[in-house]
């Protein structure tokens, strides 16, 4: 599954403010890190803002901080907020070929969803840190840079 780039901004933002939630992080600091616009991130920001996953605290030493439940947030809950992973209506089925197709896409659907539905922001907080932690050739924290395009 390929995520939009604004869902992909919104986990990184969320899993950074949830890595330090005693911290106001400006939002330039986040954009810098994962080579985006920071006015593109504040849509995505505001979003998250609006959602009560994160707060924005104006003025000097501003910034966002994680305001959810790292124990009861999940992928799903951000991903919703970005993308439509609503069941897929069934369409025109004129042959066995379509209908058997749309029901192993149906499928695969359903199981991201309860994948995502069941991963909390402190479970992926925890394998970033086992991750970090973990000698392995292709790095293992977050992105530095993110292609936009």
């Amino acid at each position: 599954m390929k995520l939009q780039i604004n869902t992909t901004l919104a986990l990184y933002s969320v899993l950074e403010f949830a890595a330090a939630p005693e911290r106001h992080i400006p939002a330039a600091e986040i954009a810098d890190k994962y080579g985006v616009s920071p006015h593109h991130l504040a849509k995505v920001l505001a979003e998250l803002a609006r959602a009560g996953i994160v707060e924005s605290v104006r003025g000097v030493g501003g910034g966002y901080r994680f305001a959810g439940n790292a124990r009861r947030l999940t992928l799903l809950d951000i991903i919703q907020r970005f993308e439509d992973i609503a069941p897929r209506p069934p369409g025109p089925s004129s042959t066995a070929v379509d209908r058997a197709l749309q029901t192993v896409l149906g499928e695969i659907d359903e199981n991201a969803r309860a994948t995502f539905g069941s991963i909390t922001i402190a479970t992926m907080l925890r394998l970033i840190a086992r991750q970090t932690t973990a000698p392995t050739a292709a790095g293992a924290s977050l992105p530095r840079r993110m292609v936009v395009g």
